[in-house]
């Protein structure tokens, strides 16, 4: 079996360094190195969903940690909105049914990049998506603030905020 170029680069058993984005090691010394975690890890030098975010800054890892929140609480928003279920109107409507989708694709869109910040493997980002995710079903999905109307059957499951 032919690695390529492989040969350069650690064994799997080793934790990956990057350089700057890329493998190759660089070459100019002004390059910043980090460390991939595989692991679940404290701490606020973390990278989440784009390069250098939030980097070293502790206001910035709280910025971090409110985004994910929000993107958690929005999707579960979502994946409970009369607009998804096509409660609202009539459902054979064309407009509808393209609203509907509309709002099915943002909701796993969102639902993609909580993942993908959970990736980071960091354990305070982690907190964040689940105390989101928590936050949006009871808000929006149990019964506890439900509005009690005899359109809406109670013994129905709860709709998964996961696109998974």
């Amino acid at each position: 079996m032919d690695h390529g170029n492989m040969h350069d680069m650690p064994p799997p058993s080793t934790p990956s360094m990057m350089n700057n984005g890329s493998m190759n090691g660089g070459g100019g010394g002004h390059h910043k190195m980090m460390m991939m975690h595989m692991t679940f890890f404290w701490g606020k030098n973390t990278e989440v969903l784009f390069s250098g975010w939030p980097g070293t800054s502790s206001g910035m890892y709280a910025l971090c940690l409110i985004f994910v929140f929000f993107l958690a609480v929005i999707t579960e928003w979502l994946a409970h909105s009369s607009l998804l279920r096509g409660t609202t109107g009539d459902s054979a409507n064309p407009a509808s049914g393209l609203v509907q989708t509309a709002v099915y694709t943002l909701r796993t869109g969102l639902a993609y990049l909580v993942m993908l910040a959970v990736m980071s493997f960091n354990a305070g980002v982690f907190l964040a998506a689940l105390a989101g995710h928590a936050i949006g079903f009871m808000l929006f999905g149990s019964r506890t603030f439900r509005n009690p109307s005899g359109d809406q059957k109670t013994n129905d499951p709860p709709a998964s905020g996961c696109a998974c």
